[in-house]
């Protein structure tokens, strides 16, 4: 054990006794600078990478060429601070810190430093569990970090965990190009529409804010330069404005969540005549929601429609069905289908959807709860006749094996399945999370019927289903398409996080 000992303790002598001409006694050092900041880049962590300065003094000043650091986990942020406050360190084009429980003073330590360094991306994850209560995220609130101006950034990616965050109220972010806010409770003075806003944003392409608070008044962005914005679960947002003349692609998720369903003014006032893709699942009525001119969209996202419900769900219903009325012809709608559990002493809802736009691609969200969903959409693809391409998702909560109880009003009115309908257009459908229900079989036959041109059929099962239930389903459909109909089935690999193509049985499958 000495000897060994003294082995390794002679390596280490001539490890860091070597210098940059030393390349007998340390071959790593006769290394081009280049090939060196290669191998740090690939350790762990910024720390790891500065601690290989105690080498020589070669090593001492490459870690400081290195173009990115990254600190996962992250040490305190005073020594994030010292290291961006290196005097031989050079501009960085990306800085990672991720910490878990952070308080703000150890933000606040650290991020004035890397605003002097980054002439790239900051990416910063604090990874907490928010509050369960309002009154517990006032009481954990503390104070709010406040991010420094980002003169020389690209991109900004900030989760706060939900700590406080106060926004520069001077200085322009003159290469920011993109900005991700999650989990921020915004704190005065300066409001994020004035931050993000022309001038102090001028080629600001991007903006994301998620599951924020703070927000609770008013959002005014007039940006000559956003292509896409996307807010969700902003809590108690009063009221969005936005002055956009490029934007391409809007994104507005349960930003309004203190609004009944009829405000009593308006809540939104979009000025976006070049928007293409709008995802709208929000309160909608054009009295108080003026989307402007929508004739150049062509991808639209809906809020859900509630299948079997009481006249408080016709209310909610209301506002997909109006959003769908402002359209006459789209490329793309995708909308959700909501199934309650119990339904029997519910009303159907779906002669409410009178029309549907014009399409060419339909994806429908169905949350069935296990219960048989043929009806429901036969209902909407008798609307679709120009249909090019179908999608289904499938969320049914709940046991593998449950199933509708006796009686069951969810496949009514039965005529579906004998009623004619030509999808002579469809080429390609995909159902996603199939569980292989006697109703799906039921459903996909009346497919391989309504698609008279139909080219491709790929169907992927729920990760639960077993690979002897899913070639029962196979079997099931044995000899029901047509022999130009491409049909694939895919199972999903727990073990390697992976799809992988189920293959036929024998030759009696019909596929």
């Amino acid at each position: 054990m000495a000897q060994r000992g003294g082995e390794v303790a002679a390596k280490r002598t001539k490890l860091s006794s070597g210098d940059a001409g030393g390349v007998g006694e340390e071959r790593l050092s006769a290394l081009p600078d280049d090939l060196l900041v290669l191998i740090l880049l690939r350790l762990d962590t910024a720390a790891a990478a500065v601690r290989t300065s105690a080498f020589s003094r070669r090593w001492s000043r490459v870690w400081a060429l290195l173009p990115e650091l990254r600190f996962d986990p992250a040490p305190d942020g005073r020594a994030i601070r010292g290291i961006l406050d290196a005097p031989e360190a050079a501009a960085l084009r990306r800085i990672s810190v991720t910490t878990e429980g952070a308080r703000p003073e150890s933000a606040a330590a650290w991020l004035p430093a890397a605003a002097r360094r980054l002439s790239g991306d900051l990416v910063y994850h604090n990874i907490a569990a928010p509050p369960m209560s309002y009154e517990e995220e006032e009481k954990e609130a503390g104070e709010a970090v406040q991010l420094p101006c980002f003169e020389k950034a690209t991109t900004i990616e900030l989760n706060m965990g939900f700590l406080g965050l106060a926004l520069p109220p001077q200085g322009v972010f003159a290469r920011l190009t993109g900005i991700s806010l999650r989990c921020v409770r915004f704190r005065s003075p300066c409001e994020l529409g004035d931050v993000v806003s022309w001038p102090r944003c001028p080629l600001l392409k991007k903006l994301e804010v998620h599951d924020s608070r703070g927000l609770d008044n008013l959002v005014f962005i007039d940006s000559k330069s956003l292509l896409l914005i996307k807010l969700k679960a902003l809590r108690s947002l009063r009221k969005l404005i936005l002055v956009t003349p490029h934007l391409q692609e809007l994104s507005v998720i349960r930003i309004f969540l203190h609004l009944d369903e009829d405000p009593s003014e308006p809540v939104a006032n979009i000025s976006a005549p070049q928007l293409e893709s709008l995802e709208w699942n929000e309160v909608y009525d054009p009295q108080h929601v003026h989307l402007g001119n929508l004739r150049q969209v062509q991808w639209l996202i809906t809020n859900y429609f509630v299948v079997y419900g009481s006249p408080r769900s016709r209310i909610v219903n209301r506002h997909c069905l109006r959003l769908l009325q402002q359209f006459q012809a789209l490329y793309s709608l995708v909308l959700t289908l909501v199934y309650k559990q119990d339904i029997n002493d519910l009303q159907c809802l779906m002669g409410d959807i009178a029309m549907l736009p014009q399409i060419r691609f339909l994806h429908l969200t169905v949350l069935n709860q296990g219960h048989a969903f043929g009806a429901s959409s036969f209902h909407l693809l008798r609307m679709c006749t120009d249909l090019r391409e179908l999608s289904f998702g499938l969320h049914a909560n709940g046991n593998m094996d449950s199933t509708c109880p006796s009686g069951c009003i969810c496949d009514q009115p039965v005529s579906w399945k004998t009623e004619a309908l030509v999808l002579n257009h469809l080429k390609r459908v995909e159902i996603f999370d199939m569980r292989g229900a006697e109703h799906e079989v039921t459903f996909v036959k009346q497919l391989f019927i309504w698609a008279t041109v139909l080219k491709k059929l790929r169907i992927r099962f729920d990760y639960r289903v077993s690979e002897s239930k899913a070639r029962e389903f196979c079997r099931a459909l044995a000899g029901s398409s047509r022999p130009e109909t491409s049909v694939e089935f895919y199972m999903y690999d727990v073990s390697t996080s992976s799809t992988y193509l189920l293959a036929p049985e024998g030759h009696g499958t019909g596929f």
